[in-house]
């Protein structure tokens, strides 16, 4: 056996990250693996147990539990609270927040789990930076679970990778293969049946354990601790389809413009002694809608790629923007764009590929020339970048849209306003 809420912050100003690209170094996030050998070896292949991957974890708490608590309260994140009674009958029970109180931290067994911190908390989003030598596509968000001594979720399995650090207190995992999970019945949680760990480790402050997706994975508090776990995107092939398909669909109609939406007629029906056979004519002309949709160029490849950069830049349902009160206007928000440079607002997801820029969800009709992937990249100009890229009139005009949209903003909190 190996041992091993708070008040709403749309619009809040991020610290600005790194200018040099995440893949560039991963220092000791990875141990002594470089990011090329992580990935060659471990990426979606198996476990890795990094000490120390973290080491400001050992010497400072990032997040109080104090602060998880009052995000809990609050509906600007998703929360679930899990509680288990008895270790012999393993009864287990799921509430959603937002909660108004939690249980009292001498208890034990129960854990809370708040999604989305990156988007709330400056901490989170710093640490999700460090991960940046994964596309930012796959990048889901940092998840921070409090629990009480014997807290936890119980074996499971999940379909995404995972990095799993101790930031407070410890933690014990068990982890193992689970080619062909099974769920225990009558739980209101995915619980692995019949499965066993083949390696236990005990997690501190600052260690991370990866966790390639189908590995089962069990984590139980050996005191009051926190755990933030990076996840990350996985689009299943059922979800792409049917989210592509419900877009043509609007696409389709889009096309149609102002023409009457045609209907299936059959002005010369006669009786029939099969009320029950699908009527013959009823059938090709619905075979006949489906091959003329398919044949229109314009809905199937010549929209594919724009709708991938869609889907994948699309923040989650509960994300929002707040716009500036009292925005700049167009010319001052260049003068201190200049000065101080431009940051993504965190909860901007800013893709891009050969021909297309992708923001939250949206295709900006401006093309991604080099400016704009550097700053997709590095999710920010410093203040030399913007002051020679924001002589361009068409830039320019594009990323004040963004800044007057709550997407982007000016580094230095104190100039949103005149």
């Amino acid at each position: 056996m190996k041992k091993g809420y708070a008040p709403k912050t749309a619009g809040l100003n991020p610290k600005p990250p790194a200018t040099r690209p995440a893949k560039a170094e991963a220092g000791g996030l990875l141990g002594k693996l470089s990011v090329e050998q992580f990935l060659q070896r471990h990426w979606q292949r198996k476990p890795l147990l990094v000490r120390s991957a973290i080491p400001e974890m050992q010497t400072r708490v990032m997040l109080a539990p104090e602060r998880l608590f009052e995000h809990a309260g609050s509906d600007a994140v998703e929360s679930r609270l899990v509680s288990q009674r008895g270790q012999a009958t393993r009864r287990w029970s799921v509430e959603f927040g937002p909660f108004e109180a939690l249980p009292s931290i001498r208890s034990r067994n129960w854990t809370v789990l708040v999604q989305g911190m990156d988007l709330v908390e400056d901490a989170a989003y710093e640490i999700l930076q460090r991960f940046r030598f994964i596309p930012d596509a796959r990048l889901d968000d940092v998840m921070i679970s409090f629990a009480t001594t014997g807290g936890g979720v119980g074996p499971h399995v999940d379909s995404y990778d995972v990095f799993l650090v101790q930031a407070t207190g410890h933690r014990r995992w068990g982890i193992g293969p689970a080619p062909r999970p099974q769920w225990v019945d009558g739980l209101p949680l995915r619980i692995l049946q019949n499965w066993e760990p083949t390696e236990i480790y005990d997690l501190g402050p600052g260690d991370m354990l990866y966790v390639p997706p189908g590995w089962g994975h069990d984590g139980v508090a050996l005191d009051a601790c926190t755990t933030w776990s990076v996840g990350f995107r996985t689009p299943s092939r059922h979800e792409f389809l049917s989210a592509w398909l419900g877009d043509q669909a609007e696409l389709a109609a889009d096309l149609a413009g102002n023409l009457r939406d045609e209907r299936f007629r059959d002005p010369n029906r006669e009786p029939t002694a099969q009320p029950a056979l699908v009527p013959t004519d009823l059938r090709k002309t619905l075979h006949q809608w489906v091959q003329d949709w398919r044949a229109d160029e314009r809905t199937l490849l010549a929209t594919l790629d724009g709708f991938i950069g869609r889907h994948l830049s699309e923040p989650k349902p509960h994300v929002f923007f707040e716009p500036p009160s009292h925005p700049n206007t167009q010319k001052r928000f260049i003068q201190f764009a200049s000065r101080h440079g431009v940051a993504l607002d965190r909860r901007t997801r800013m893709l891009y590929d050969q021909n297309h820029l992708f923001v939250n969800g949206e295709v900006d009709p401006i093309k991604p020339n080099r400016a704009l992937r550097l700053l997709a990249d590095q999710r920010a100009w410093t203040p030399s970048q913007a002051a020679k890229i924001l002589v361009n009139e068409l830039i320019n005009e594009r990323v004040y849209s963004w800044y007057l949209a709550g997407w982007v903003s000016i580094r230095s909190p104190q100039l949103d306003t005149d």
